[in-house]
C-alpha cells in the first residue's frame, strides 16, 4: 500500500466529508486536522504552520501520493516543488494555486504526474487562473474540468478513486 495522504482545505478538516470519503474508499489513507483557519492568522501565517505540520508525519517516508483540496492543494504543491523526491503523485481539487504564496520564479517545475479536478462553476478559487500557474510549475499535468462548484461534492463521490490513486 503506497503512501497517502489528504490535505484539507482553509476552513475544513481532516474529519470533513472528503477526508471521511478518503478513509473509507483509500484505506490507510492519512487525513490529519492542521490548524484551523482563524482571522486572526494570516494567509502567510497559516501556511507556514500547515507546512510545520506537515513535514513531521511525511518526513520518514517516501513515494507519497497527495491528495489536496483548495488551500490543502496550495500546500500539497509547495510540498512537492520543495521534495520533489518524496511525491509519486499529486491529486490536487479545487487547488488554490494563484497566489503570491507560490511564485513560479522561485521554484524548477516537476515531472510528477499531477491530476486536477476544478469546477467549472467555482466562484472561489478561479480554475482559469489556477491552471495558468499549474501549467507553469507542473511538466506532468491533467488539468480536468468538471461541472461542479468549488466543493467538488459531486464529483469527489463519482471518482474511481482506485483507478486515480493506483
Amino acid at each position: 500500500m503506497p503512501n497517502i495522504i489528504f490535505i484539507h482545505g482553509l476552513e475544513s478538516s481532516g474529519d470533513g466529508f472528503k477526508g471521511q470519503l478518503l478513509r473509507k474508499t483509500l484505506p490507510g489513507c492519512l487525513t490529519p486536522s492542521f490548524t484551523p483557519f482563524s482571522a486572526k492568522y494570516s494567509i502567510r501565517s497559516l501556511l507556514k504552520a500547515r507546512m510545520e505540520q506537515l513535514i513531521p508525519i511525511v518526513k520518514d517516508k517516501a513515494h507519497w501520493i497527495i491528495i489536496g483540496s483548495s488551500f490543502g492543494a496550495l500546500i500539497a504543491s509547495i510540498f512537492s516543488l520543495e521534495n520533489p523526491s518524496k511525491v509519486s503523485k499529486l491529486i490536487l481539487l479545487a487547488p488554490y494555486l494563484s497566489t503570491q504564496e507560490l511564485n513560479p520564479k522561485k521554484y524548477s517545475p516537476i515531472d510528477i504526474p499531477v491530476i486536477v479536478f476544478h469546477g467549472n462553476q467555482d466562484t472561489i478559487v478561479s480554475f482559469k487562473l489556477s491552471r495558468v500557474l499549474a501549467e507553469k510549475i507542473f511538466r506532468n499535468l491533467v488539468y480536468n474540468i468538471v461541472d461542479d462548484n468549488h466543493s467538488l461534492k459531486k464529483t469527489v463521490q463519482a471518482l474511481d478513486w482506485k483507478k486515480i490513486v493506483f
